[in-house]
């Protein structure tokens, strides 16, 4: 019997062709893109005490998954449009783009799908990268830690993850969606989020 994820892996296969990011990883949300990304990111640079730079007027949920994911930032003052860095780490939130060839090289780019967004569900995100490595470790994490395709009695848990995977209902949505997709979306427009430097939790 072929896996009920199967779906899942096609609708990667066909955002790496759409985008042009030689492996994409799905996950439930932008968010958990962000947080195993920037988590990936502080495990694995070489300057430990280095401030991730958030925009303050930007998701809620951004500066939240840094914190989540033990990397330590700073809201500045930025304006952006559709897409921005976690400077001076390689993670871009990307949730108000997507568009075909979007791919940066070298970068972690977090896509949304999110009901409002451009290719749309009720949920969902995704990683756009290069790093065989951090595939395999993102592919782990998303999924309780557990090797895919291995029943949980055979698995060796060698690290904590989360449960973070993209249903397959809702990648067989998504990837029927991208077939219909024009291959050039503009950005979204400007969004008035909230100074998130004002709130207490973020002080």
């Amino acid at each position: 019997m072929s896996s009920p994820y199967q779906v899942t892996r096609d609708f990667e296969a066909a955002l790496c062709a759409y985008t042009g990011a030689p492996h994409v990883v799905c996950l439930n949300s932008c968010t958990a893109a962000l947080l195993l990304a920037l988590r990936w990111w502080s495990k694995n640079q070489a300057y430990s005490e280095a401030l991730v730079h958030i925009p303050k007027h930007t998701y809620v949920s951004v500066p939240m998954a840094a914190r989540h994911a033990a990397c330590p930032f700073k809201l500045i003052d930025l304006q952006w449009r559709g897409a921005y860095q976690l400077y001076p780490s390689k993670v871009w939130d990307c949730a108000r783009r997507f568009t075909s060839g979007m791919y940066i090289a070298g970068q972690f780019q977090c896509v949304s799908f999110a009901a409002s967004k451009i290719l749309a569900a009720e949920q969902g995100g995704a990683i756009l990268h290069d790093n065989k490595q951090a595939d395999a470790w993102f592919r782990r994490m998303r999924f309780d830690g557990r090797t895919e395709d291995v029943d949980p009695r055979e698995d060796d848990i060698k690290e904590c993850g989360w449960h973070c995977i993209m249903t397959p209902s809702v990648a067989a949505q998504l990837l029927v969606r991208l077939y219909h997709l024009p291959k050039h979306n503009d950005d979204l427009g400007p969004y008035e989020y909230p100074d998130l430097s004002k709130m207490a939790a973020f002080k």
